[in-house]
């Protein structure tokens, strides 16, 4: 990987021509059409390490990114399936790219739960205007916080009555590329608020220090906030999700799930092409193509078979958030049990894709023979990637969430990881 400084990143460019989406068929084929553009450089890209500015700017011009904006402010509104697809669709081409408007969407999630009617316009306008929404996510474990839900960001009140905001944060998926930056903090009362910060704000400093092995260009590092200035109407009342039903945290599941799906099918359409194409047969299997062994056809079966069922499991949990959003929206509400049958179902999806991907991505070496470990088809990048991405949040934990409803009726607690 080549090396950099960790500097502060220049503001991103004001898109422009941005097209308005008014489908979900639109959404899909602007899916697909940046996927068959990204795809051929995905590989370079992780090798040199190169941001994807470029990328992310017709990413803002196609319209993607309001596809959830509602249609009463502009948008699309897409269903919960189909937010999932796109997001299959975009991480099949290059799953570091397709990763970075993950909190784009989330952060979104929450203004539409608690964002006031004058948020909603404005926020919303500069969205359907082309512009990104980053995140600026956990604070490290070195800095003092036990949980990803603790830290010590604090927004407070000057004794001349300005707001400023003050913090260290990492895991910052987007938030480089992004105009607005919205983060998790904690008010003088002590409350979780979430100030939405926009990036060329004086006082804030994104900083280019994301080194992990894989998922390298969605530079997922620091964010600084040294008494920056906030407006008081760019402050979102966090702490009301802890006790509101909802989808704002499934959802969140949903497009995580989504990329690890999106790296598995990667993963397994450069198997098949690479047996076909370049594997040789095991000297003592009697065929002349690999791709007539019948223990590789068998294994390359199963790599299917495991494929179809994450992604049908993922599809029909998009296919239950859009039931559960419509009784709610007819019923002034969701209950609590709307949400825990999301998080359970995002859960079970999460746990298909977490392996279909980390099984694919492994298996694929095995299938295509010591050839395709040559650094020049970088396949190795599916495993890196599905080994960083899958580890977001620990899948022991899905499976404790799913046993423990289905036993002990349990209801899993209301957060961005369940």
């Amino acid at each position: 990987m080549t090396a950099r400084p960790a500097l502060q990143q220049p503001l991103p460019d004001i898109p422009t021509n941005v097209a308005r989406i008014a489908s979900d068929a639109e959404a899909i084929a602007a899916a697909h059409r940046l996927a068959a553009e990204f795809a051929p450089g995905a590989a370079e890209r992780d090798r040199e390490r190169r941001l994807p500015w470029d990328e992310l700017t017709r990413w803002s011009a196609s319209g993607l990114g309001a596809i959830t904006v509602p249609r009463s402010h502009g948008g699309a509104q897409v269903a919960y399936a189909t937010l999932a697809e796109v997001f299959v669709i975009l991480n099949a081409a290059d799953s570091s790219l397709g990763q970075i408007p993950q909190n784009h969407f989330g952060v979104l999630g929450v203004l539409h739960e608690l964002g006031t009617p004058e948020q909603k316009q404005r926020f919303y306008a500069e969205v359907l205007a082309g512009r990104r929404l980053g995140n600026a996510g956990p604070e490290r474990k070195a800095d003092g916080a036990a949980t990803v839900l603790q830290g010590a960001t604090r927004l407070r009140t000057t004794p001349q009555g300005q707001l400023v905001l003050s913090g260290k944060r990492f895991y910052s998926t987007g938030a480089l590329f992004a105009h607005r930056i919205p983060v998790r903090a904690t008010d003088d009362a002590g409350r979780s608020v979430q100030v939405w910060v926009p990036r060329e704000a004086p006082g804030l400093a994104v900083v280019d220090d994301w080194d992990a092995f894989g998922q390298r260009t969605t530079a997922s590092g620091t964010v600084v906030f040294d008494e920056v200035p906030v407006d008081a109407a760019d402050v979102l009342p966090l702490w009301q999700l802890a006790d509101r039903p909802g989808l704002y945290g499934p959802t969140s599941q949903l497009m995580q799930a989504a990329i690890d799906q999106g790296i598995a099918e990667a993963a397994v359409a450069d198997a098949q092409r690479f047996v076909r194409e370049r594997a040789r047969p095991w000297v003592d299997s009697g065929v002349q193509h690999a791709h007539d062994d019948p223990y590789l056809i068998a294994d390359v079966g199963r790599l299917q078979i495991d494929l179809h069922a994450a992604r049908e499991v993922l599809r029909e949990t998009g296919g239950l958030f859009d039931e559960l959003a419509a009784r709610a929206a007819a019923a002034g509400g969701f209950t609590a049990e709307d949400s825990a049958r999301a998080s359970v179902a995002v859960a079970e999806a999460k746990v298909l894709t977490t392996r279909i991907a980390l099984e694919a991505s492994e298996k694929l070496f095995e299938l295509a023979g010591s050839s395709a470990t040559r650094a020049a088809h970088h396949l190795d990048r599916h495993w890196r990637n599905a080994r960083v991405h899958t580890l977001h949040d620990p899948v022991r934990w899905k499976l404790h969430l799913i046993g423990n409803h289905l036993l002990n009726g349990a209801l899993p607690r209301r957060h961005s990881w369940n």
